[in-house]
């Protein structure tokens, strides 16, 4: 069993930034894919960026790239999402999630969820 906690959502301004964090217990971070998710009210989860288990691949969706950054410190069981220029178009709850085994492209595949965190983007 694996326990995800996210934290670092909040309100900001069109332009701000955010660092949203997750951190991991109850398995072997270092053997996960972790991705982070979001979903708006009415719209189907979407992947933002996920990142190999060593970091050494990642993945970000084209609506985030140039904007967002995934990192991962395996020694402290943590996975971090730094998103600048935010746009209202982000106003989303964020999850992040583990994948144990196989391939991660979709949410179907993730075996672990946290309880998410609330981004908010005012224009």
């Amino acid at each position: 069993q694996v326990q995800l906690v996210e934290s670092g959502g909040g309100l900001v301004q069109t332009g701000g930034s955010l660092r949203l964090s997750c951190t991991a217990s109850g398995g072997t971070f270092s053997s996960y894919t972790m991705g982070w998710f979001r979903q708006a009210p009415g719209k189907e989860r979407e992947s933002v960026a996920r990142i190999s288990r060593s970091g050494d691949t990642i993945y970000y969706a084209d609506s985030v790239k140039g904007r967002f950054t995934i990192s991962r410190d395996n020694g402290k069981n943590t996975v971090y999402l730094q998103m600048n220029s935010l746009k209202p178009e982000d106003t989303a709850v964020y999850y992040c999630a583990a994948n144990l085994a196989g391939p991660a492209w979709s949410a179907r595949a993730y075996d672990y969820w946290g309880q998410g965190t609330q981004v908010t983007v005012s224009s």
